[in-house]
């Protein structure tokens, strides 16, 4: 029996689905807090050893792997954790490659609300989160997005500033609620997006 459920929550993490009384007790019993942290010199170099370590896993299957997010780009206040996109020939590649990425840690999600995404997180023993990995095929519009709001936000000093201020307020008014961290974010990423996009597809 406890090997039956065991098998039907990976199935339904997978998808993206937990039963809502599992996913109500973890978040009552460990709520994840909202640390946003200065800029570390030590974010470009803990991507650059989990990609040794993902490409090893992966042999020749990525296309390519991309350091994304808040801790990508210098300068920036960031949750200390590692984003890192990878495209991929064929989707069905990411979930052939599940229970290797559970070797080296990760806990798969599915596509965890965005269509065509795989996504993975890999936790220390305390559970803080390390690193998320966000895998696409390499048609997917997703990658352009998340390439463009990263060299955007590098680029653009004014812009990195109002997001990296909006980031710590949120992170301060809501600690220990990331449902409205995220969204109190919402608006404001939409806007940057659109004017990421059209700067970047101008300057490629």
């Amino acid at each position: 029996m406890q090997n039956t459920r065991a098998s039907v929550f990976k199935r339904q993490r997978r998808h993206g689905i937990l039963p809502g009384a599992d996913r109500a007790d973890v978040q009552r019993v460990t709520p994840r807090r909202v640390e946003v942290t200065p800029y570390q010199a030590e974010w470009p170099h803990r991507f650059e050893e989990e990609k040794q370590r993902l490409e090893n896993v992966f042999q020749g299957k990525l296309i390519s792997l991309h350091h994304i997010g808040s801790t990508s780009v210098t300068g920036l206040p960031a949750k200390p954790t590692i984003d890192i996109m990878g495209a991929l020939k064929r989707l069905e590649d990411a979930d052939q490659m599940e229970e290797k990425l559970e070797e080296l840690g990760y806990t798969a999600y599915g596509e965890h609300h965005m269509t065509g995404r795989r996504f993975f997180t890999r936790e220390a023993p305390d559970g803080r989160r390390l690193v998320h990995l966000h895998l696409f095929e390499e048609n997917s519009p997703h990658l352009e997005r998340h390439l463009a709001f990263r060299d955007y936000l590098r680029c653009h000093p004014e812009a990195r500033r109002r997001y990296g201020g909006l980031k710590q307020s949120l992170a301060w008014e809501y600690p220990f609620n990331m449902k409205a961290y995220i969204e109190g974010k919402e608006d404001v990423v939409k806007e940057l997006e659109a004017g990421a996009l059209k700067w970047y597809r101008k300057k490629t």
